[in-house]
């Protein structure tokens, strides 16, 4: 016979299991914060010596074996890593260390940061970035060397005139120009549908080009309007905006009956979809293989609806190592696995 679950038992458990993830939590931000401070105060010393006694990496080596000799159980003594932490301490200080986003991040993702970035300001934007979003290491990669500082908010869209100036700023931060789908390994021969279809069998990447707050609703959702059928490529919610965001994909160049016919489908879920007071207006992106940037001025300014045109980029390196579609098809269900998991 089981036992009866006292009154209040499940609530009990449940707040005793949140207060020991956030205790755990709280401990390995702080073990990361003491080790960056170790790490920046090993470095800014061997700066400054060197500046003194004009050390060489012969003396540095030397160091690295005596600390590994010293403290055989911590790990990041390599010469390699001194040298890094020298370079750590040559771009931030030791408030920055403590009081800014490059505080909260891995060791690694520090490295990465300095290997890969040549200035201050590119640094500090995207440790904030992969603090905010809570990027992988691969990740962080993949944003550095996509340029996602150049392409963020950057598509060209008519949210200026056709929302409200404070829901305009918001809607222009979820676009991109270009958009880099070189995860799709595909050429730049494949039709709209073949790109659509490895765009939804490869939705965690998808999602993670697209940004955070993106959930997606459906390929190819249907609507009919007086015996009329139409179809909606893609149609995604952005559950931090409360809004629909309507995709099309076109695999040629911009034409501004493309903008047309994405307004009619922004107007349909906005109107057959969106909750009034609850839900922003919706907005359409367009993603199109190339585009002449006057042409869309000129369209843009011609719809009512808010819509943005980006171009997209496919990598021709990857498409040469196309995977089948059982492949694909393994991938979609692992990556459906994978999120089921971790909810």
């Amino acid at each position: 016979m089981s036992e009866i679950e006292p009154a209040g038992y499940a609530e009990t458990l449940a707040l005793l299991r949140r207060q020991v993830r956030e205790a755990r939590f709280s401990v390995q931000r702080a073990a990361n914060t003491e080790l960056l401070r170790l790490y920046w105060r090993i470095g800014n010393t061997i700066l400054a010596r060197q500046r003194v006694e004009k050390w060489g990496t012969g003396v540095l080596g030397r160091l690295a074996n005596d600390l590994r000799a010293e403290f055989p159980s911590m790990k990041g003594f390599s010469l390699a890593n001194l040298a890094y932490m020298r370079r750590f301490a040559e771009n931030w200080t030791e408030d920055a260390v403590l009081q800014q986003p490059v505080g909260e991040l891995p060791w690694g993702h520090i490295t990465h940061l300095l290997d890969k970035l040549d200035t201050a300001d590119l640094r500090d934007w995207y440790a904030a970035k992969d603090v905010q979003h809570g990027w992988s290491r691969a990740v962080l990669v993949h944003q550095i060397q996509t340029r996602l500082h150049e392409r963020e908010g950057a598509a060209p869209s008519n949210f200026a005139a056709a929302l409200e100036p404070s829901d305009s700023e918001l809607a222009q931060q979820i676009t991109k120009d270009p958009f880099t789908l070189d995860f799709l390994a595909i050429d730049s021969d494949a039709s709209e549908r073949d790109l659509e279809e490895r765009l939804t069998n490869r939705i965690v990447e998808t999602l993670r080009e697209l940004g955070r707050g993106f959930a997606f609703v459906g390929r190819q959702v249907h609507f009919g309007v007086d015996g009329d059928d139409f179809y909606v490529d893609l149609l995604f919610f952005h559950v931090e905006q409360l809004r629909y965001v309507v995709i099309e994909l076109k695999t040629t160049k911009f034409d501004p009956r493309d903008a047309g016919q994405l307004s009619f489908y922004v107007a349909l879920v906005d109107d057959r979809l969106r909750i009034d007071d609850v839900h922003r207006p919706t907005v359409g992106m367009l993603l199109v293989a190339d585009k002449n940037e006057t042409v869309v001025r000129y369209a843009l300014a011609g719809t009512s609806q808010p819509v943005a045109v980006s171009r997209y980029e496919l990598s021709s390196a990857e498409a040469a190592a196309l995977p089948s579609e059982e492949t694909l098809a393994q991938l979609a269900a692992e990556a459906v696995y994978d999120s089921e998991a971790r909810e």
